[in-house]
């Protein structure tokens, strides 16, 4: 199959954040297939440029045999008018561009809905070169939105709500990323049986099987992935002061970017703490050692109704490909680190409860916590390897030929 993914936000490892579709375009590349993503480098969480364009508005690059079409966007800051220049603006190059490149006709189209616009464009791909169009459900637009504050009848919001109706029709097949996803799709109309779960994964390679926790005496707690409002890191940080006398031996590593670095750093400032530091995010390369090095990892996931469909972070997967334990403070509809077994759950924003956590893997000697957590790889192999989710990748897309 010669296949096209449109991913405005694809990601390739010497950037911070999920690689999805560059991890599962190299599987499908090993089956013999070809893989062609088209993305923007303008990155969502750094909102900086990842790539020199020059004078032109494409690049095209090669990587592990998986083909790139970068397509320059404007930049942008927040989520106002200049981040929906940025989408309109995707979508337009989308569907103008790549016809002009002399690209082998794909067989299949993919749009991922890291914003409907995107996947509109590559629904017009599909049209223009007479394919089947397959849409991926990131993010549910626009309930998303809706579930954090904005009105449903709001313009914007109307017409989000008419065009993934009409994308749901249009697409042969819906991948989702959330388990629980079919039912708010199926309640606009949309038949089940056009509907498949493949949730993020994670590449196990470079998760070797020796834990490689540091030996400094110290006790260290990681959380890396984007420093905004729906990550719950104030219940982190009000840990961190409250452990801060009793506890120096407990030290906190915030590693990412993100609307709230600012206000964190200020936090740390203000209260003089001496336990916790923020740094940098680090590309998708450097992951695994820097889990690996850790001996507990945080993951904190607001009590919102927008997680009741459940939740598909990369993070969570990298933590558990880590073979490190797991305090996930969260009550979505799925519970990828408990069901692993891969640590502890607590209410979410309940800094009581993530301090008593924390205190009861400190008291556990290294080698039993290492312990508790050797089952996970294997599970995490069999269930969410990107070699399985490629398996089944190919699978739904090659039924539709």
């Amino acid at each position: 199959m010669n296949i096209w993914i449109v991913n405005h936000h694809a990601l390739t490892p010497d950037m911070s954040g999920g690689t999805r579709h560059y991890d599962l375009a190299k599987e499908l590349v090993k089956k013999g297939h070809k893989v062609t993503i088209i993305a923007s480098s303008f990155h969502y969480a750094k909102l900086e440029e990842m790539r020199s364009y020059g004078d032109s508005l494409y690049i095209r690059e090669r990587l592990d045999e998986v083909d790139f079409i970068w397509l320059k966007t404007p930049p942008y800051r927040g989520s106002g008018l200049g981040r929906i220049r940025n989408m309109i603006t995707f979508m337009r190059r989308t569907e103008t561009i790549i016809p002009t490149l002399g690209l082998a006709k794909p067989d299949i189209i993919v749009g991922s809905s890291v914003h409907l616009f995107a996947v509109y464009a590559a629904y017009k791909l599909s049209r223009l070169y007479r394919v089947p169009f397959v849409m991926e459900v990131r993010d549910l637009w626009p309930q998303t939105l809706i579930d954090m504050g904005i009105s449903k009848w709001h313009p914007f919001i109307l017409l989000l709500a008419k065009l993934e109706k009409f994308l749901y029709k249009k697409a042969k097949k819906i991948i989702t990323l959330l388990p629980g996803a079919y039912t708010y799709i199926t309640g606009l109309g949309i038949d089940a049986g056009k509907i498949v779960w493949i949730s993020n994964g994670v590449d196990m390679k470079p998760y070797g099987r020796k834990i490689r926790q540091r030996d400094d005496g110290l006790f260290h707690i990681t959380y890396a992935g984007t420093i905004g409002k729906a990550n719950v890191l104030d219940t982190l940080f009000e840990a961190a002061m409250i452990l801060s006398p009793s506890h120096p031996e407990i030290r906190f590593h915030i590693v990412g970017s993100g609307e709230l670095t600012e206000k964190y750093r200020a936090f740390i400032e203000k209260n003089g703490l001496k336990n916790i530091e923020i740094s940098p995010a680090v590309p998708k390369s450097e992951i695994p050692e820097l889990l690996q090095s850790s001996d507990l990892l945080y993951i904190g996931v607001m009590d919102s109704p927008l997680y009741r469909y459940g939740i598909s972070m990369n993070k969570i997967f990298d933590y558990l490909a880590s073979s490190t334990p797991v305090i996930i403070a969260s009550n979505a509809f799925n519970n990828p680190i408990e069901e692993a077994g891969a640590g502890m759950t607590i209410p979410p924003e309940d800094t009581e409860a993530l301090v008593k956590a924390i205190l009861h893997y400190n008291s556990m000697d290294k080698e039993e916590r290492i312990a508790s957590v050797r089952h996970v790889r294997d599970y995490t192999c069999r269930h969410y390897s990107i070699e399985a989710l490629a398996d089944k990748f190919e699978h739904t897309l090659e039924g539709l030929l």
